[in-house]
């Protein structure tokens, strides 16, 4: 039996839209129905929007606000769309909260209403492969890999995920 899945939206470059009079971006709404119809997924899937905004902007408020709704999800099976620069710090916050889910967060480096160019859409495919077959944890999927989420860092030059360190990696311990 495939397990229901929840994916819980909350911003980031993710869900960003472009103003091309004022050359800023801005939130919306979640792109997250128009992907999950248009990659044609026949997963079942729940997608709830909490908040959109950057995670730079995020708050204590915003981030219980967010760990709230993942451990009060009925789902055993979450997905955080969310900002990448607070992303980590966010994975940390909740880890302690969650028991019994798989929690994996992951997002974009380039919005998705930038079309082939973003990632957004890879790392969501990536996404919702990794939370179906992943024991009860926390991780971070993005670049096509998965993370767990207290060995992995944002490498700013590179503008890519990397583990911190290769013999922690989750695949070795499953």
């Amino acid at each position: 039996m495939i397990p229901k899945i929840q994916i819980l939206a909350t911003g980031g470059t993710f869900d960003k839209e472009y103003d091309e009079l004022h050359g800023n971006l801005f939130f919306r709404d979640t792109h997250l129905p128009e992907m999950i119809k248009t990659s044609r997924c026949t997963l079942d899937v729940e997608v709830k929007k909490i908040l959109l905004m950057d995670s730079l902007d995020m708050t204590d408020t915003h981030r219980q606000n967010i760990a709230d709704h993942i451990v009060g999800s009925r789902y055993d099976r979450v997905i955080v769309t969310h900002g990448t620069d607070r992303m980590v710090d966010m994975a940390k916050f909740v880890a302690p909260l969650v028991e019994n889910k798989t929690v994996i967060f992951t997002g974009a480096m380039i919005p998705f209403v930038f079309g082939t160019s973003s990632d957004g859409f890879f790392n969501m495919g990536c996404a919702l492969s990794f939370v179906q077959m992943l024991p009860a944890g926390v991780y971070i999927v993005m670049n096509g890999q998965c993370f767990h989420y207290d060995n992995v860092v944002k490498n700013l030059s590179k503008g890519e995920f990397e583990r911190l360190n290769e013999e922690r990696d989750i695949f070795t311990q499953l």
